[in-house]
C-alpha cells in the first residue's frame, strides 16, 4: 500500500469518534462531536467519505445509511502518523523527538520515574534478544 501521509486533524477528529464508537453513521458521528465544533452534516460526511477512499475507514449499507467501521487498528494509524512526524521534522531520528519533549515539555517526578522504568525494560530486552 503507498504511503498515506498524516491525517488532517479535522479527519482524525472524525476517526477517532468512529473508532471510539466501533461504527458510525454521518449522524452519530455528529453528535458525538464537541459542543463548540461546529460542523454540518455534509462536512461530516465528506470526512468520513475521505477516511474511507484512504483506507481508514470502511462502509456497509444498512437501509439508507452508511455505517462507517474502522478499516485499520488504531495502532497502525497512529504509527503511521507518528513516522511522518519524525521523518518531516527530526529526519526519522527518535532521539531528538524525545530530547525536545523531556527538555522543553518538562516531566514530573512520577512521569521521570515511568519512562526510567520503560527504559530499564527496553534495556532488559535488548540483553535477552542478544542472548537468543
Amino acid at each position: 500500500m503507498a504511503k498515506r501521509g498524516a491525517l488532517p486533524k479535522s479527519e482524525l477528529e472524525v476517526a477517532k469518534i468512529v473508532w471510539d464508537l466501533g461504527e458510525a453513521t454521518v449522524r452519530q458521528v455528529l453528535e458525538a462531536l464537541p459542543e463548540d465544533r461546529e460542523l454540518d452534516f455534509w462536512t461530516v460526511q465528506t470526512y468520513l467519505r475521505r477516511l474511507e477512499a484512504k483506507g481508514y475507514l470502511q462502509k456497509r449499507r444498512e437501509g439508507r445509511n452508511n455505517i462507517y467501521s474502522s478499516a485499520m487498528r488504531p495502532k497502525a494509524v497512529i504509527g503511521e502518523a507518528l513516522d511522518d512526524f519524525l521523518y518531516r521534522l527530526f529526519d526519522g531520528e527518535t532521539l531528538p523527538l524525545f530530547q525536545h519533549l523531556i527538555h522543553d515539555r518538562g516531566l514530573s517526578d512520577d512521569e521521570i520515574n515511568e519512562l526510567q522504568r520503560s527504559l530499564n525494560e527496553l534495556k532488559t530486552q535488548k540483553k535477552r534478544g542478544r542472548k537468543s
